[in-house]
């Protein structure tokens, strides 16, 4: 099995609902996702994908949708108050923590035709969560 890894760099806030931690305070993070791809065999190019095809594919879609942004659960009432002074939220169905932006990410990084096997999200230098799943 052969595999490439995408860092992806991204600015985010959010906060956690019912958590007992400082974390329940809105707050924000400088993150770096890992997308990682496999493949059993090289293309033609002795390639499991050109790193270009995959920052096309999700550094785009990050930079579209949740660099810059609030991530919130869909019940905060944080996101109708920031979405009626016309700032970017993004709704997940969850708490927007480390582990579900990186299942969020792997979801997009799949849905967009990769081979992805693993993603994993660095909300610090010193803490990370990872989603690994099934390629397609």
């Amino acid at each position: 099995m052969y595999s490439v890894t995408k860092k992806v760099e991204f600015c985010y806030g959010h906060r956690l609902l019912e958590h007992a931690g400082a974390c329940r305070h809105p707050h924000g993070h400088n993150a770096t996702a890992e997308i990682e791809v496999s493949a059993t065999a090289l293309d033609a190019m002795n390639m499991v994908i050109d790193f270009g095809e995959v920052k096309d594919r999700i550094e785009r879609w990050v930079e579209r949708e949740i660099d810059h942004r609030m991530i919130l659960r869909a019940d905060d009432p944080l996101v109708a108050v920031l979405q009626g002074l016309g700032e970017p939220v993004y709704v997940l169905d969850s708490n927007p923590t480390a582990e579900r932006i990186a299942r969020l990410l792997f979801d997009v990084a799949r849905d967009c035709g990769l081979a992805v096997s693993r993603v994993t999200v660095w909300e610090t230098s010193s803490s990370s969560a990872t989603y690994v799943g099934e390629s397609h």
